[in-house]
């Protein structure tokens, strides 16, 4: 299911501005000049590209059904002779999907057309799921028929036990959840075939349905607990509070409003258009490598502090902080340019007005806390004067500054009983729906090719290998 688009022409520039310019610059060490000219140091060399000084070529521009125009550089090589430059593809669009849809100016996210707050207030984790896998909402037959079929792969197979074992006690999750996730395609090898429609439903399934379950694993084994079996009689957000939470010797039952604030922090963190983990999903997806490799790349990518790892970094902010007569320093270190200190949780990368995830979550999080009694926990109590202070500073509210999703995701987690290192695992579990998502339409889109990206080069040209005793010395890059 692709969005409609629309294909013209972009007229070109007529403007004394508009003649294309490429851009080089030349290595900033001591080592010799590196391609392009320019001596180091020096700013980018503006150059005209040989073959276009007549002006900016007519390119194709698709039309998205929402949001701004793309222009299709495809041609670029083949009719001018040169290539576009854009640094981590923040003006890049990789692919066309219609999965998810993200406005960052006004705020909106939209699974499959259907806002956020509405998917949350609605709809069961499964049915999201569900609707994002395929474009639509599931009819009560369907809905059914998907929860029995995630209910029948929740479980592990018993060898894969002792590869929790091989690993330290005091491993982070999240390296244990790549080895893991990586090494379930061991036991699945009869499923793999990605052109096969069937074997990719099934490797769907799957992932959805163990990602709680190799989670939980991971918690378990890093507390000395004995791992909790999963119990197909409970809701995915239910059962996951189960595998962390209870333990042989006495019984256990999630609070409800534990298992609803977990249920749509599962929904909201589901998916988020080509962020950087679902985009290391389909360039790893593009080598046709098996779904539980992509998704073990992902989850390494979401690992990251600026990434999935954000929401852990918020509790070590609020630890740094310590106590409420320190909330003025600290911000005043965050409006410091010269300060490298980060206020993390508030702010967002793509969101210039309010997280409309975090909007959902900020009522969840106060109620959860009012419910567990946890109000005063000194950490949380922090993050609450936090949140009011930063909601009432100018300097924030010009900005935009406002708390993220992380933010609330972490105050949740936290009040739940999870530690830090388990926040990221649990992200994990609700973005493998988002990540397998991409995966299949990647698989089926007839413009998928691997992914090769180019660069601007910015070594040195071509030049002879001197002797060992004919060599200068200069400081090593890596050591």
């Amino acid at each position: 299911m692709s969005p409609t688009a629309s294909l013209d022409r972009a007229a070109p520039p007529h403007t004394k501005h508009s003649t294309p310019t490429a851009h080089t610059a030349a290595a900033t060490s001591n080592r010799p000049s590196a391609a392009g000219g320019g001596t180091p140091g020096q700013s980018p060399v503006r150059a005209r590209v040989p073959g276009v000084e007549r002006g900016l070529p007519s390119l194709p521009v698709l039309h998205p059904t929402i949001g701004a125009p793309i222009v299709d550089i495809r041609t670029l090589p083949r009719e001018q002779g040169c290539y576009a430059y854009d640094p981590a593809l923040g003006e890049t669009a990789i692919c066309r999907s219609a999965i998810t849809h993200v406005d960052g100016d006004n705020g909106v996210l939209l699974y499959r057309g259907y806002p956020i707050d509405a998917v949350v207030e609605h709809c069961s984790f499964l049915e999201t799921a569900w609707l994002l896998l395929n474009g639509e909402l599931p009819d009560a037959a369907q809905l059914a028929q998907f929860t029995r079929d995630i209910s029948r792969h929740t479980m592990v197979n018993e060898q894969v036990h002792a590869i929790y074992r091989g690993f330290r006690r005091d491993a982070h999750p999240m390296a244990v959840m790549c080895g893991v996730v990586g090494a379930v395609a061991a036991f699945y090898h009869d499923g793999l075939d990605i052109f096969d429609a069937r074997d990719r439903v099934i490797a769907s399934h799957r992932l959805i349905a163990k990602m709680p379950t190799i989670a939980a694993m991971a918690y378990k084994y890093s507390q000395g607990q004995p791992f909790a079996y999963p119990n197909n009689e409970l809701g995915y957000a239910a059962n996951l509070l189960n595998m962390l939470f209870s333990v042989p010797c006495e019984p256990y039952s999630a609070p409800a409003v534990a298992v609803k604030a977990l249920e749509a922090l599962l929904i909201i963190q589901a998916d988020h258009e080509q962020n950087a983990s679902t985009s290391a999903m389909r360039l790893v997806g593009s080598t046709r490598a098996n779904p539980y490799v992509c998704t073990a790349a992902a989850i390494a990518a979401l690992w990251g502090p600026l990434h999935g790892g954000a929401n852990e970094a918020v509790l070590r902010t609020l630890e740094e902080i310590g106590t409420a007569d320190r909330i003025p320093e600290m911000l005043r270190r965050a409006k410091d340019k010269n300060d490298p200190y980060r206020l993390m949780g508030f702010g967002h990368r793509v969101y210039k007005s309010y997280d409309p995830r975090a909007k959902v979550l900020r009522p969840l999080c106060h109620q959860l806390l009012q419910a567990l009694g946890q109000r005063d926990d000194p950490l949380l109590r922090l993050a609450i004067e936090l949140e009011r202070v930063v909601l009432e500073d100018d300097y924030f509210i010009e900005r935009k500054l406002y708390p993220n999703v992380d933010f609330y995701s972490g105050i949740i987690y936290r009040a739940l009983g999870l530690p830090p290192v388990m926040f990221t695992p649990v992200f994990a579990v609700a973005r493998t729906v988002g990540w397998v998502a991409h995966w299949n339409e990647m698989i089926t889109d007839p413009e998928t090719r691997i992914f090769r990206p180019r660069q601007l080069y910015q070594g040195p040209t071509e030049r002879p290998l001197p002797a060992i005793a004919e060599r200068r010395s200069y400081p090593p890059l890596v050591g």
